[in-house]
């Protein structure tokens, strides 16, 4: 069956969907009437447009024929640490592209600015100064972010461009350098503006868009190896799905749930008006650390796999690698709640303000009392996200190709969960301050009461 007839029968299936939900197309229409949220939206969807353009634009002194063989060796090797970077690029790693590496280089930076800011109390003074803590630290990383440039960028000319492909070698590694630092500052750009001016966090999204934008392509790889089986293939195609959709739903739920803990203010009375008394609740995540466990883990075993090549750690499929990822992530995910989730601190403000949780003396006993009771809710958390660590590499060894298998799990699927609920967000805080319906009438996304 001719692939275009294929990608036919799936757009009249979703434009049957859509015409069929009333619901859906009365809130397209919501959105359309209400003016900001129209202009940011379209402005978001033109900036992600530059950015997909420019995935496609290849540094220049290459030979194209040469690269687009080299292209389809690296896309079928997609079960190396390179093949699974460049998933997360959406092909740009690949084609030697000008944005080839993307907000990497930016994330790192982010990741050695945050850890500063709790170990360097120079950085810590700035994160306590407000606004103009956070644009000097913004600042920051941007600078670091140019150094981590000036050091990967060289690495991945000499070690991931093939030599084939290099037509023009004089002054390339410096002018290609050059070209690779201003992509990836370019992208920061439209990630700022995107935030400003657009709806969504723009950094996140343009992640989501480039790991998005292989979901067609890897479907309908996946689709037409089983097309070729029996029908028997088909079948287990529509499992393949349901599990899908099944992994996809527990991500939300996870990354929503909550673990409450009831906090009562003392009632006071200034003048003739009367202030607390009231009973208000601190929402404690259960996965805090969110995806940042995975991405901490996932750059350490890069390190074993680019050093030892050929070896258990440089297959993502092997038992070794999966296994002390799982312990890595597990790990990571206690040690970055401890850094982003400070007892003490809630409990000063909470003693600060009147507070007091019902049964808990303040103080000390507080502090102890939310410091258990993260402890015991991080270890689901954990392991959870351990299991999603691995997803993709138990879905490979059951015989999804390895393109598909991405999306099963990952810091792929953390990402575009977290990205797609953050957006609905904002989308739903602006129907409902037009008093609009929301984006589902029965759901349940947080912030919307």
């Amino acid at each position: 069956m001719n692939k275009y007839i294929i990608v036919g029968i799936i757009l009249v299936v979703l434009v049957a969907l859509l015409a069929t939900n009333k619901k859906l197309i009365e809130t397209l229409k919501n959105i359309y009437k209400i003016e900001e949220l129209r202009k940011r939206i379209l402005f978001t969807l033109g900036l992600l447009l530059v950015y997909r353009l420019g995935s496609f634009v290849t540094l220049p002194g290459l030979s194209h024929a040469a690269l687009e063989s080299w292209t389809n060796n690296f896309a079928q090797d997609s079960s190396s640490l390179m093949g699974l970077l460049n998933i997360f690029s959406g092909g740009a790693f690949s084609q030697a592209s000008i944005f080839a590496l993307g907000v990497m280089p930016y994330i790192t930076a982010s990741i050695i600015i945050q850890l500063m800011g709790i170990m360097v109390p120079y950085f810590r003074k700035m994160q306590r100064e407000g606004e103009s803590g956070r644009r000097k630290m913004n600042q920051w990383t941007r600078f670091l972010t140019i150094a981590v440039l000036l050091l990967q960028a060289p690495a991945y000319l000499k070690t991931q461009v093939p030599p084939q492909a290099i037509v023009q070698e004089t002054g390339f590694i410096i002018t290609s350098t050059i070209i690779l630092i201003a992509g990836t500052m370019f992208i920061m750009w439209l990630g700022e503006k995107i935030t400003d001016k657009g709806i969504g966090n723009g950094i996140s999204l343009i992640i989501m868009i480039g790991i998005v934008a292989r979901l067609p392509q890897a479907f309908l790889q996946e689709f037409m190896f089983k097309l070729e089986g029996n029908m028997g293939s088909i079948i287990m195609l529509i499992v393949e799905l349901v599990f899908l959709a099944l992994v996809f739903m527990l991500a939300i739920a996870i990354v929503q749930a909550v673990r409450k803990i009831p906090v009562q203010y003392a009632k006071r009375i200034v003048g003739n008006k009367q202030y607390g008394g009231v009973r208000q609740y601190i929402p404690l995540k259960l996965n805090a650390a969110n995806v940042m466990p995975i991405i901490f883990a996932q750059a350490l075993m890069f390190i074993p796999g680019l050093i030892w090549q050929g070896g258990a750690f440089a297959d993502i499929q092997s038992f070794w690698y999966n296994f002390t990822l799982a312990v890595l992530v597990i790990v990571f995910t206690y040690f970055y709640t401890a850094i982003i989730v400070n007892p003490q601190m809630m409990a000063d403000d909470m003693k600060r303000n009147g507070g007091f949780i019902p049964g808990v003396k303040p103080g000390k006993s507080t502090v102890t009392y939310i410091d258990n009771i993260m402890t015991r809710i991080t270890l689901p958390g954990s392991i959870f996200l351990a299991l999603i660590t691995v997803l993709p590499a138990i879905a490979m060894k059951l015989g999804i190709s390895q393109s598909f298998a991405y999306f099963y799990g990952g810091t792929s699927l953390l990402i575009m969960v977290g990205v797609v609920l953050d957006t609905l967000k904002q989308i739903e805080s602006y129907l409902l301050m037009r008093h609009y319906d929301g984006l589902m009438k029965t759901g349940r996304i947080q912030g919307r009461y």
